[in-house]
């Protein structure tokens, strides 16, 4: 099979790899949409996960079932499916409290075992959830839906009328359509960027330039504050535009020695609630009813389906400029 691999740190190769045979417990999926990830580079560069190298990259994938291992009667031949990449040592106490998401030796298709940048994937039969007839563009989302909606459990109130994201990328728009879905009546995203910010608009959202005066009124204001940028800059200023009882997010991946400051004085006497977010949690079925909900919406999200042989390349280098979420497709 053909196989975009990380072969070390940095290095990227497109490869032929042994196609992989269904064991018991097992599925092989056909991968027919397969979502680059910011992750996916901070995997290649050594800065996440346990550097188990040589892998093939990629966690947010779908596909079609070709093979079936011993003992596997939920699933067969020819079945469409999305693939809920991590998988959990189920002992730690994390896992006993049900948070597998922070297990202790966590670990993941295209993380620490090989993913979806290749033809085929090897999969526990536990890990891939029927996807109907949706499109495997839409079903590709399932995964980073799944950590924008384990986000939203750690903030989410009834009370939530107005919410702020800093960040218009494939994530922040995710999270905003996810608002929208749950009832949230007023979403804003603010960007360094124009052209960000004029797609935020196409899906009916509010935006508003990170230099303008406009973000000015929205101090002390929003319900929740998301940042998904992964900048410093913009966490440390979080809690300006929380509105007193409201709640933050960091859900964008800063990079891993950063430091910010917080007043805890403000924290307390505003009774402000600062969550962080990461990954998902076995949460792809939800995922995929919220995506089957938006539906038209999800797809533009994703801005660019490429063949598997540019996807070395765009690791070798960067996405597509202007790029949104974007896909190898074998579909």
């Amino acid at each position: 099979m053909k196989a975009a691999l990380f072969t070390g740190k940095n290095q990227v190769q497109f490869t032929d790899l042994p196609d992989p045979k269904a064991g018991p417990g097992q599925v092989v999926v056909d991968v027919k949409a397969s979502g680059i990830c910011h992750t996916d580079y901070e995997v290649l560069k050594d800065n996440y996960g346990t550097g188990a190298f040589p892998v093939v990259p990629g966690h947010e994938y779908a596909g079609t079932i070709v093979d079936v291992g011993a003992g596997v009667s939920d699933f067969s031949i020819r079945d469409r499916v999305a693939v809920d990449p991590n998988f959990e040592c189920g002992t730690c106490r994390a896992c006993k409290r049900g948070w597998a998401h922070l297990c202790e030796s966590l670990g993941a298709y295209g993380v620490t075992v090989h993913g979806g940048f290749a033809e085929l994937s090897l999969i526990d039969a536990t890990n891939v959830h029927p996807i109907g007839d949706m499109s495997f563009l839409q079903a590709a989302l399932a995964e980073p839906m799944g950590c924008v909606l384990n986000g939203l459990d750690a903030v989410h109130g009834p009370w939530m009328e107005e919410a702020l994201i800093f960040g218009a990328g494939p994530m922040g728009l995710l999270m905003g359509l996810a608002l929208k879905s749950e009832g949230v009546a007023n979403v804003t995203f603010c960007d360094i960027s124009d052209e960000r910010l004029e797609l935020a608009s196409t899906f009916g959202f509010d935006a508003i330039a990170s230099a303008s005066d406009a973000l000015g009124t929205w101090h002390h204001r929003a319900d929740l504050v998301v940042e998904a940028t992964g900048a410093p800059s913009v966490a440390s200023n979080l809690t300006n535009y929380i509105t007193n009882g409201g709640r933050g997010l960091f859900f964008g991946v800063c990079p891993a020695d950063a430091k910010i400051e917080i007043a805890p004085f403000e924290v307390f006497r505003r009774q402000l609630t600062l969550a962080g977010s990461h990954s998902l949690n076995h949460n792809i079925p939800r995922s995929l009813k919220v995506i089957a909900g938006l539906g038209s919406q999800a797809d533009h999200v994703v801005s660019h389906q490429l063949p598997l042989t540019d996807v070395s390349k765009i690791f070798a280098s960067a996405p597509p400029h202007g790029s949104l979420k974007v896909q190898w497709t074998n579909d």
